[in-house]
């Protein structure tokens, strides 16, 4: 029974990881109706600048509150600047940009900060009094961590007058343009949120897993595999999507399939929502006339 518990509290510290990743992805989507397949290197070299940060002396915390800020401003501009070209594209460009930015900051991250891995800093002690033997105080406060951003956007969009452009530039752009939204400075702020948010998710998993330039490849599947179970239009479903998946994960990988096979359960959730309920379980059914 103490295995089983340890495996699901894993789980779901996991799954809080997941659900930033797909919380991310899940922007980028309502925004320009893509999947940002550079989301996870996006995140990866926002860690190595936390790092770097980290290793001139600055105290943790500044590191990762400056560091969001730079990354919110990266997706800004990645947008303004690569972007913003191609919003009336067809798919398949899109498509093929999103691969470009993961082979670029993929590329980027290894040449400025070489492919060794290294050690993250946790802000989190090792011996704290919410550190149990089913979970660290790492756990409790990447869910603590995650669970403060989540609060925070939930604000942002429902008070803020941006918050509310922004989603009535995703809703309805024609409309927003014609009430004198900025549509396009929305899309780039929605890409700045979102990179900020991979940011997080970064220096919360690099604790667990070691820095490397490939460190969220894999996490990107299990964010994607959330992000589509909880409903990819919807951020709260998307976050309740990556702590089904993380315990799913643990648990199928201790007593089903094996370590080695974990990423397949993915990859297995991935064909499976889309071919049985492509909405997700919270999201929404698009009906449109022809």
């Amino acid at each position: 029974m103490d295995a089983l518990l340890h495996q699901i509290f894993s789980g779901l510290a996991n799954g809080c990881i997941y659900g930033s990743v797909a919380l991310a992805l899940v922007m980028i989507y309502q925004a320009t109706h893509h999947i940002n397949f550079a989301q996870g290197e996006m995140a990866t070299f926002s860690t190595f600048i936390a790092w770097a940060l980290i290793q001139t002396g600055m105290s943790y915390w500044v590191a990762f509150f400056l560091t969001v800020a730079i990354s919110f401003v990266g997706g800004l501009l990645v947008q303004r600047i690569i972007l913003r070209p191609v919003e009336k594209a067809p798919v398949l460009t899109n498509v093929i940009v999103f691969i470009g930015l993961l082979v670029i900051f993929n590329s980027l991250a290894g040449w400025i900060f070489e492919h060794t891995i290294k050690a993250f800093p946790s802000p989190f002690p090792q011996k704290s009094i919410v550190a149990t033997r089913y979970f660290s105080s790492h756990d409790v406060g990447s869910v603590a961590v995650m669970l403060c951003v989540l609060g925070s956007l939930y604000a942002f969009f429902r008070f803020t007058p941006v918050g509310l452009a922004m989603r009535a530039a995703a809703q309805n752009p024609e409309s927003a343009r014609l009430v004198g939204i900025r549509v396009s400075w929305m899309l780039a702020v929605g890409w700045g949120l979102a990179a900020a948010i991979g940011a997080v998710a970064g220096m919360m998993v690099a604790p667990i897993v070691y820095l490397d330039p490939n460190m969220m490849s894999g996490i990107l599947l299990y964010g994607f595999a959330a992000a589509l179970l909880g409903g990819i239009d919807n951020p709260g479903g998307a976050v309740l999507g990556g702590f089904i998946v993380g315990v799913l994960e643990n648990l199928l990988g201790a007593y089903v399939i094996g370590t080695e096979l974990k990423l397949s359960v993915a990859l297995v959730l991935i064909v499976a929502i889309l071919t049985l309920k492509p909405a997700g379980l919270f999201g929404k059914h698009v009906v449109t006339r022809v």
